[in-house]
């Protein structure tokens, strides 16, 4: 397995490389038996390899909804959704499973490490279960855990670890298999204002190096990090801004 390295597309990443994330005309209805509630309404997206795109909105406005859809943990009601051309709405569970494996990176609020293991050994984690060579695991294990900064501290387990860090470990697992995009939910909501900074510092790094970021947070300080503000309110998407260069 060739895993790339380095700069690949520049900063703003579009350079004719297609859309990662297209979607058209999503809607999501969510039926309760007696009511049925529409939280999204004819989204149109399309997020292209190396972009940085933060997704915000109020409590309820459908951005978590979106999300969800956009890491392929549920799909919509109508509408197309294609992730690196891989058509994903009406896919069945075990197919849906199979595309978000192998396409999504996830970095998730609350970490989601396991606290018994080293923070090296929840990054080989998704590596593990993709069949990668031991070797091969060990060299991409360490390489990521240098670009995160945790060089040092890949045997820690994450009780060992602050806040910080172990978001470092969660973006560095993210990443393991190489995915097409990297898909993160408030991932600087459990953090201080001086570790979020430097959360979102590191996906700026990242962006440079080539990396998709998708971000969903309710934090404009963050989001205006990004490389581009897509705001939702109301299950529509009412404003969608390129950062100035």
């Amino acid at each position: 397995m060739n895993w790339p390295l380095g700069k690949r597309n520049g900063k703003n990443g579009n350079g004719g490389n297609g859309a990662i994330i297209e979607m058209a005309s999503i809607r999501k209805v969510y039926d309760t038996g007696k009511v049925q509630v529409e939280a999204l309404k004819g989204i149109n997206l399309a997020v292209h390899k190396g972009e940085f795109v933060a997704i915000v909105g109020p409590s309820g406005s459908g951005k978590s909804t979106l999300m969800n859809l956009i890491g392929c943990l549920d799909t919509p009601t109508d509408g197309t959704y294609h992730l690196a051309g891989e058509a994903v709405a009406g896919l069945d569970r075990d197919r849906l499973a199979d595309v978000r494996n192998r396409r999504v990176g996830f970095v998730f609020q609350n970490f989601n490490l396991l606290p018994q293991i080293s923070a090296f050994e929840n990054v080989e984690l998704p590596m593990l279960f993709g069949g990668v060579a031991k070797a091969e695991r060990k060299s991409r294990v360490e390489e990521l855990l240098g670009r995160v900064g945790l060089a040092e501290r890949m045997d820690h387990k994450p009780t060992e670890l602050s806040g910080g860090q172990m978001q470092r470990v969660a973006i560095a697992r993210a990443l393991a298999m190489n995915p097409d995009i990297v898909l993160a939910d408030e991932p600087t909501g459990n953090l201080d204002t001086t570790s979020g900074g430097d959360i979102m510092g590191l996906f700026k790094e990242l962006w440079a190096q080539g990396s998709t970021l998708v971000v969903v947070t309710h934090d404009m300080a963050l989001a205006d990090r990004a490389g581009r503000i897509v705001e939702i309110r109301d299950g529509r998407v009412t404003r969608d801004t390129v950062a100035a260069a």
